[in-house]
């Protein structure tokens, strides 16, 4: 039998806390994954202390080094990536491919990130008074936290750390309770690569607890965080009340309009990689489809094939090309979804309420209306429901009528058709004809309306603005 892997807080540059909650494997229900330790405010407040204690310093060291230390965090990880993706699956259900993927997110991250080290930063600007220049440059927060989802487990909290350690900051993160090996790879990673003590703290614990501590915390300047959209609002509440600096990826329930002029296979291959890989459980993942009458059909018959195809289990095993679902709770979602879809009349083209384990295979519902809870609410799982609408305009109208806006897609061989709909379409992300997850790590990343706080982008160079602060200089030279 595997031995339970073992994560710990890194508080100080020390890992600490006892073996005191069990993560199973949701492939295997009777294995123990992961033993962590369940932190306390009072960790909180210790890690916090460290990272006001260590930043100062942190600030000071020459960009390059920072980045060199990010870089080398970056090696440790490629090196061990067979493990740390092996943790991966074992703890939050991936396929090993997935998890490989996302391994090699993390890396990428911490690389590109780590070379900006070596890029120029600030602006010089010619000034109106006479004999002056004005320059600026930007400055760290001081000390961040970071409270992370469970779905992209060592991904999201490596974009979130990397441009926050690189602009000089330290770290507090609290990782999602049912994934927390990987938040603690990454942890050894950065702290074996050199990183001072103090400078990334890790706290696994409760949200209630521990991220509210952080969260409540005046030493912590700035907080950014991935999650649901009730618990990123209470969130912002929470920072605005003490003039902190917040920002929020939250739910969404992306669309993809599919109309006549597209290719039908091409356009199902898109709505199934967008909604089935991952096991569904991406905040990008397709979740509703528009599709117009002339395609409907042959559109539908090519899904409902491909999401026959995808076999679920144990994503260790090379013939799993779907994860489980990642806890008996978020099972529950996906089934009752489902099963009141049923009830209000829809059709299931593929799936069905119900699952072997936390296998829960793709479900295709067809006959929905647009106002049903299926293609209303986030489920968060291999659940697509499609829409009949007649035409672009009703598509287009219909997509944007939803509170979420983070990523949106659609399916066409029109030039003015696409073009038209990244201007119109209500979405942070817009994707033609291309799944609405994945995303490259260079460029900016975030939503709009409930998907989103809209202020700070994550990704890509702007990253750094969250966790900084401008300061503009002006030099009288006479």
């Amino acid at each position: 039998m595997t031995t339970p892997a073992l994560a710990q807080h890194l508080i100080g540059g020390a890992l600490l806390g006892d073996a005191e909650k069990e993560r199973r494997n949701p492939a295997r229900l009777e294995q123990v994954a992961v033993l962590s330790p369940s932190g306390t405010a009072a960790d909180a407040d210790s890690a916090i202390s460290a990272a006001v204690a260590a930043q100062p310093a942190w600030a000071r060291m020459p960009l390059p080094a920072r980045g060199a230390i990010l870089l080398k965090a970056a090696e440790i990880l490629r090196e061990r990536t067979p493990q740390v993706a092996a943790d991966l699956v074992r703890e939050e259900g991936k396929t090993i491919a997935e998890a490989t993927g996302e391994v090699g997110r993390a890396i990428g991250v911490l690389q590109f990130f780590g070379s900006l080290g070596w890029a120029a930063t600030g602006s010089t600007f010619a000034s109106g008074i006479p004999a002056t220049t004005v320059n600026t440059r930007r400055e760290p927060i001081g000390v961040v936290g970071l409270i992370t989802p469970w779905n992209f487990p060592i991904a999201i909290p490596a974009w979130k750390t990397a441009p926050a350690l690189i602009s000089g900051n330290a770290v507090v993160l609290k990782p999602a309770e049912l994934t927390p090996m990987s938040a603690t790879h990454l942890a050894v990673a950065l702290h074996e690569a050199g990183l001072p003590d103090g400078v990334f703290n890790v706290v696994h614990g409760s949200g209630r607890v521990v991220g509210d501590a952080i969260a409540r915390d005046p030493r912590v300047g700035a907080l950014s965080f991935t999650g649901s959209t009730a618990v990123g609002l209470g969130l912002e509440k929470t920072l605005q009340e003490r003039r902190a600096r917040v920002q929020l990826e939250m739910g969404g329930k992306n669309g993809v309009l599919v109309v006549d002029d597209a290719d039908a296979r091409r356009a199902a291959q898109v709505v199934a990689a967008g909604g089935f890989s991952l096991t569904g459980q991406a905040c990008t993942a397709t979740s509703r489809v528009y599709v117009t009458p002339g395609i409907r059909d042959a559109f539908l018959s090519e899904l409902a094939d491909l999401a026959r195809t995808y076999v679920p289990g144990d994503g260790l095993d090379a013939a799993t090309t779907m994860g489980p679902v990642v806890s008996e709770d978020q099972l529950q979602r996906d089934v009752s979804a489902v099963q009141e879809a049923l009830d209000g009349g829809a059709r299931l083209l593929a799936g069905a309420a119900e699952a072997r384990g936390l296998n829960f295979a793709p479900v295709v519902a067809v006959d929905v209306e647009h106002t049903a809870p299926i293609a209303t609410e986030e489920i968060f799982g291999p659940v697509v429901a499609v829409i009949d609408v007649p035409d672009y305009e009703a598509g287009l109208a219909a997509l944007n009528d939803s509170p979420y806006g983070l990523t949106a897609g659609i399916c066409t061989t029109s030039l003015k058709h696409s073009s038209d709909f990244a201007d119109r379409v209500q979405a942070g992300v817009v994707k033609v004809n291309r799944p609405t997850s994945g995303l490259d790590l260079h460029v900016p990343f975030g939503g709009v309306k409930e998907s989103s706080s809209n202020t700070f982008r994550e990704q890509g160079h702007t990253a750094t603005q969250f966790y900084t602060w401008e300061k503009t200089t002006y030099v009288g030279v006479e």
